[in-house]
This record gives structure tokens, C-alpha cells and sequence, in this order.
């Protein structure tokens, strides 16, 4: 046999080349485990990409009507808010338009009243000269009546106390017919009535 002093090292050395022979088996057992789970996941994959494949098609056949359905739907959405908009647009135009007009036609029946108040001022103002001059001419013909009537009352005084001429009845005279027509009447009275 061998020396003590050479054995150790050829076992030591025996010894590492069994570590090293080791290490490199469990290296390639590591690198095969990981060769046998990428092929497994990329199986995997592939068969969960299938799946979603498969939930793709179904969805699609399932949902397909739907969505075209929802996108019907949206269309005529779209269509009516468009129509509704349309139309509150006119609406929106012919309320300014009929506001406008009113006061238009506001601004005009102002100026109207104004104009038949001016009117009815100055109507107001003729009416109540004219009543005035119809007061006082009344009064007037009442105060002419009376001085003609107490002129023929003291004539036909003095005839009846004198000689009636022979002839024909005389004529009556207008203040007689005035006198009889218009009895006479309190003068403050006709005259406050005028002036009402």
C-alpha cells in the first residue's frame, strides 16, 4: 500500500473528482428539470391559449348579437338626442322670435296708450270748454229771457190797465215762447251744474 502521506491526497483528490462528478450530475438533473417544466408550461400555455380561443369564439357568437343589438340601440339613441336637440333649437328660436315680437308690439301698445291718453286730454279739455260755453250761453238766454219777459210782463201790465187796440191778437213774441219753454231756474244751480 501506499504511503499515509500520498493517500490522503489521491483521496482528497479522489474525493473531489466525486464532488465535482456530483455537482456536475446535479447540474445536468437541474438543467433537465428545467427543460421538463419549460415544456410543460409552454404546454400549458398553449392549451390556456386554446381555452381563450375557445371563450373568445363562444363569447363572440354568445355576444355578437348583443353588441350589435347595443350598437343598434346607441344609433337611434344618437338619432333622437340629434332630434331632440333639432327641435329645442327651434323651439329655442321661435320662443326668442315670439318675445321679440311681444315687445314689439308692447313697445307699440305703449306708445298707443300714450297717444289716446293725449287724446282723451285734449277731449277732456274741448268737452268741458264746450259744456262751459253751453252753461253760460244757456245761462245767458235764461238771463235775456228774463229781461225780455220782465219787459213784456211790465208792457202787458200797462195794457191791461189801458185801452186794448182793436185788431187782431198780437203775435206772441220769442221771448214769451222761451219764457214758457225754459221755466226759469235757481241761477247758482245751472251755473254749478256747468261747471261740473
Amino acid at each position: 500500500m501506499l504511503t499515509p502521506t500520498l493517500a490522503a491526497p489521491i483521496q482528497a483528490a479522489a474525493a473531489e473528482g466525486t464532488m465535482a462528478l456530483l455537482a456536475d450530475l446535479a447540474l445536468i438533473v437541474i438543467a433537465v428539470a428545467i427543460v421538463a417544466v419549460a415544456i410543460m408550461g409552454g404546454m400549458l400555455m398553449l392549451r390556456f391559449n386554446r381555452i381563450l380561443t375557445e371563450i373568445q369564439r363562444s363569447t363572440r357568437q354568445n355576444f355578437g348579437p348583443v353588441s350589435d343589438r347595443a350598437r343598434s340601440i346607441s344609433d337611434n339613441v344618437e338619432f333622437i338626442t340629434q332630434a331632440l336637440r333639432t327641435d329645442v333649437e327651434k323651439l329655442n328660436a321661435s320662443v326668442r322670435s315670439l318675445s321679440e315680437r311681444l315687445q314689439h308690439a308692447s313697445d307699440r301698445l305703449e306708445d298707443r296708450v300714450e297717444e289716446f291718453n293725449a287724446l282723451m286730454a285734449v277731449v277732456q279739455g274741448e268737452a268741458e270748454d264746450i259744456f262751459l260755453d253751453t252753461a253760460s250761453t244757456v245761462r245767458g238766454v235764461r238771463e235775456g229771457a228774463r229781461a225780455i219777459g220782465g219787459a213784456a210782463t211790465r208792457e202787458r201790465g200797462s195794457r191791461t190797465e189801458g185801452a186794448h187796440p182793436a185788431g187782431p191778437t198780437p203775435r206772441r213774441r220769442a221771448s214769451d215762447v222761451v219764457e214758457r219753454a225754459a221755466p226759469p231756474a235757481d241761477d247758482d244751480k245751472a251755473v254749478s251744474a256747468g261747471e261740473d
